[in-house]
């Protein structure tokens, strides 16, 4: 029994001993490579892109000051494209300066036996110089930055059937500043590749093809556009196809597009100052084949724009496709740029002559009184009476026009009193003895020119008057 303890005994010291062998064996070889590795670098280790493990200052310096002056940059561009800078074209070179020792200084020594599976990269970039000049020359001659063709976004396109994603250009424009400073880097640390692409040296578009927005936006333009409406304006037309209808998306809240009516109602003011006529300037043909330009009065087209604008919009929100006619406040004889047409009563004032057409084909002709204080214009004749009263008398026959105005009768006034109509001025003589009442054609006063009538002689008024209807243009000129 004493003896199995004993070897019992025995074999523990042994094991003891073996342990504390271990123990000092491992304690040495942690000791010295904690003090090897105070003048060495580390395994793995990488100074300037160079491999410098196990190697002390004066080694790796020397590796350094041979690798830099052997070093070549390759500048990779799109399409596969490559240039290079080389030490000997920048005059780089490596001085030492103390930077290497920092650097084996700052390794983690004490945990030396951890970096066999680890790899560390170290810079030295203030050991490594080149001429500046050289630098810069060789810089400005690389090839991409001559290179410079703009980058494009990605865009929305009507392709006449609908619209589509147009794709993105990239382009090959180089952010100029940026590249410097990556090259720099590289030269100075030893990189050997700055690739601009990945190095993100390009500037590049914005919006992509594959951008989720604009996808959205094509989709839905596609959907809110599917419509055409031509507005019809006799001898002209106008068309609210998906180009039109375009400009008027907005986004809601949730950056969805959807019709905005303010941009709607915006187009309607655009057709109402194109089509509207009421008082427009038109250039007009006289019965002796002159132009004049006629001014004033209310005859003319007028588009109902608040009717109009929610007509439109709930068109297009439906995709009713369609040819319309504006709503209209007000309407007149033709919708043609001749709004007057070829029925109307014509009055040259200068000639004191009234002309009425039907058809383009004079079917009245008359000399008339007029007073020089007689406004121009157009006016749209009103509901004729016969007979009429007026204020003091009465009338046979009232044409109204504009306010408080009109063509009457003057059973006093015969043709030859007002120059027979013979296309030649009056004498204004005569004119003025009409306005004072003094000729044998003396005006009542009633209802006379000066108060707003034009008159026309008693002999010819049944004739005008059978020939003029509700609606006709008057155009008065001077």
């Amino acid at each position: 029994m004493e003896e199995e303890k004993t070897g019992m005994s025995t074999g523990r010291k042994i094991l003891i001993s073996l342990i504390a062998v271990l123990f000092l064996f491992t304690a040495a070889a942690y000791g010295y490579g904690v003090y090897y590795f105070s003048g060495h670098f580390l395994p793995g280790s990488l100074v300037n892109g160079f491999n410098c493990s196990y190697m002390d200052q004066k080694e790796a310096e020397e590796l350094l000051s041979r690798k830099t002056a052997a070093y070549v940059l390759a500048v990779r561009t799109r399409g596969n494209g490559q240039e290079s800078i080389s030490a000997e074209e920048i005059a780089l070179v490596y001085k030492p300066d103390g930077s290497v020792k920092k650097l084996m200084h700052h390794q983690k020594r004490f945990l030396w036996f951890m970096a066999f599976s680890q790899h560390s990269n170290m810079e030295t970039a203030s050991s490594v110089t080149y001429d500046k000049e050289l630098f810069q020359q060789k810089f400005s001659a690389l090839k991409c930055l001559q290179d410079n063709q703009q980058p494009a976004d990605a865009y929305i396109e009507d392709n006449g059937k609908e619209f589509v994603i147009v794709p993105e250009i990239q382009g090959t424009l180089v952010d100029q500043e940026k590249l410097e400073k990556t090259v720099i880097k590289a030269v100075t640390t030893g990189d050997p590749v700055v690739d601009l692409e990945k190095d993100g040296c390009y500037i590049n578009p914005e919006i992509y093809q594959d951008d989720e927005r604009l996808a959205a936006d094509c989709r839905q333009m596609n959907e809110l556009t599917d419509v055409v409406v031509t507005y019809d304006f006799s001898d002209r037309k106008e068309t609210v196809d998906r180009n039109v209808i375009r400009s008027w998306l907005t986004r809601n809240k949730e950056k969805d597009l959807v019709l905005d009516k303010e941009k709607i109602a915006s187009y309607i003011k655009t057709l109402a100052e194109k089509y509207d006529t009421i008082g427009a300037q038109r250039s007009f043909a006289t019965y002796d084949n002159r132009n004049v330009s006629v001014m004033g009065g209310d005859y003319g087209w007028v588009i109902d724009q608040k009717k109009e604008t929610e007509a439109l919009y709930k068109a297009v929100s439906e995709k009713v496709t369609q040819v319309r006619e504006p709503v209209y406040l007000q309407k007149a004889m033709s919708r043609d740029v001749n709004d007057i047409g070829y029925t109307y009563v014509e009055i040259d004032l200068p000639r004191q002559r009234l002309v009425v057409y039907h058809d383009g084909n004079p079917v009245a002709d008359t000399g008339i009184y007029a007073s020089g204080e007689t406004e121009t214009g157009v006016y749209t004749a009103g509901e004729l009476q016969s007979p009429a009263e007026l204020s003091g008398g009465t009338v046979n026959f009232l044409i109204p026009y504009g306010e408080g105005k009109g063509i009457v009768d003057n059973p006093a006034l015969t043709q030859s009193d007002v120059g027979g109509w013979t296309g030649e001025i009056p004498d204004e003589e005569i004119l003025a003895d009409f306005s004072s009442g003094e000729s044998s054609g003396e005006s009542s006063g009633l209802w006379s020119a000066s108060a707003g009538y034009i008159e026309v002689p008693g002999d010819r008024a049944s004739e005008v008057y059978q020939y003029v209807k509700s609606g006709m243009p008057i155009v008065i000129y001077k």
